[in-house]
């Protein structure tokens, strides 16, 4: 589904390049963590991806491939045609993402009048269908509000809604849990693992939280300063990380939260044989 090739992205106010030279691969319906710091270079590779990237602020080379169609060499008209339409996109904070003038129905079905010929209330009952899937309350009466008559949990799960109304292929999600508390990060997370299952969405979720990514994806890789540090399947990087980075990352997740998922993974016997037989808060 998605494929980059030795991809460099450096903007002409920068002394070094934002992306550093990555090459990775996501198959049809995988989900794949991309983690790191800010600054690492994450949300400039889902521009990129995503054919967002300021092209006139920056020097590009490389290869971007989502189903077949390179990204970074796209003219404008094939990039219109790709956004929302194979790539969807939900981004870290809903509120600014969203127009506050317009209704909150109106912006979920926007991506279906560009890129269908359905009428108005065909465009409204796929619009609902995509807002009941996601398990927004009362889908009818959030179709009829305004973003800020919405909390945080609702324009996420709205944004969302908007994402995938039109069956993308690709749903890129760029810290979409970050401003939100806990309970509701977790049904955010839920919610993502039931479309993919149902769907067969691919998915790239991008976060600097480890933790959050190892609930949700099979395979992360790991940026640091715009490059790759290291790849591989989720529990192994979250158990065993290699690369000093990865392991101060790792070092970051309170101990609770490590034990937990050690209990988790391996039983409570095993457990204790993964963290050296160490249970308390200094691991």
């Amino acid at each position: 589904m998605l494929e980059i090739r030795d991809l460099h992205v450096k903007f002409h106010n920068r002394d070094r390049e934002a992306v550093g030279g990555i090459s990775l691969k996501i198959g049809d319906g995988e989900i794949l963590g991309l983690v790191g710091e800010s600054g690492s270079g994450k949300s400039v590779t889902a521009m990129s991806i995503a054919g967002l990237l300021p092209r006139k602020q920056c020097d590009y080379s490389g290869l971007v491939l989502v189903d077949g169609q390179d990204m970074l060499g796209a003219d404008r008209s094939v990039l219109r045609q790709m956004q929302g339409n194979k790539i969807g996109v939900v981004f870290q904070e809903p509120m600014s993402s969203m127009d506050p003038l317009m209704k909150v129905g109106e912006q979920v079905e926007e991506v279906l009048r560009i890129h269908t010929d359905l009428n108005e209330a065909q465009r409204k009952e796929r619009a609902l269908e995509a807002m009941t899937e996601v398990e927004l309350p009362d889908p009818e009466a959030v179709y009829n509000k305004y973003p800020h008559e919405l909390s945080g949990g609702m324009l996420q799960r709205s944004m969302i809604a908007a994402a995938i109304v039109n069956r993308p292929g690709l749903l890129i999600l760029d810290e979409p849990t970050t401003a939100l508390d806990v309970t509701i990060q977790a049904q955010i997370l839920k919610l993502l693992a039931k479309l993919n299952r149902e769907h067969g969405i691919t998915m790239l979720f991008i976060s600097h939280n480890l933790n959050v990514v190892r609930k949700l994806c099979g395979r992360v890789a790991v940026m640091q300063r715009g490059l790759i540090v290291e790849e591989g399947n989720t529990d192994d990087v979250f158990f065993r990380p290699q690369h000093p980075y990865t392991q101060h990352l790792i070092a970051c997740i309170p101990s609770r939260v490590k034990v937990i998922a050690k209990r988790e993974r391996f039983g409570e016997e095993e457990a204790a044989d993964v963290t050296g037989g160490d249970r308390n808060d200094d691991e």
